[in-house]
């Protein structure tokens, strides 16, 4: 499994990578592995200010439907375009051409609860 050192991680298994005040955010190379072939990933939030933890949108794979949650609080300012199209790209290549939503955090966001590389590879085992 892959866990690039430079992306931030959640509980809830998604990743994000902090640039600024905008962040690109996924989910992990764990959580596609868990969820199988991955067949549509709806997110109609785009525009909406959104506080950490909260669903963003979902992800729907061929036995199951999995909830996506925000990993910074923050305002949607893009969706993956390239998702409608081909879903499968989160299972192919989930920190690349797999990233679902662009964040704009919001000031003064709080970031202790994301971990490090090291820690979610401890926590998934």
């Amino acid at each position: 499994m892959n866990f690039p050192s430079e992306l931030k991680y959640t509980k809830d298994h998604e990743w994000v990578r902090i640039e600024g005040d905008i962040c690109t955010a996924g989910i992990t190379d764990f959580a596609q592995g868990e969820l199988g072939d991955i067949v549509f990933v709806e997110i109609e939030t785009e525009g909406q200010s959104l506080a950490a933890h909260e669903v963003f949108g979902t992800v729907e794979a061929v036995k199951t439907v999995s909830d996506l949650f925000m990993p910074v609080a923050g305002t949607i300012t893009e969706v993956n375009p390239g998702l409608e199209g081909n879903p499968a790209s989160v299972n192919e290549d989930p920190y690349g051409t797999g990233w679902m939503i662009r964040i704009k955090m919001d000031a003064g966001a709080d970031l202790s609860h994301l971990m490090s590389a090291e820690e979610y590879k401890a926590l998934v085992g």
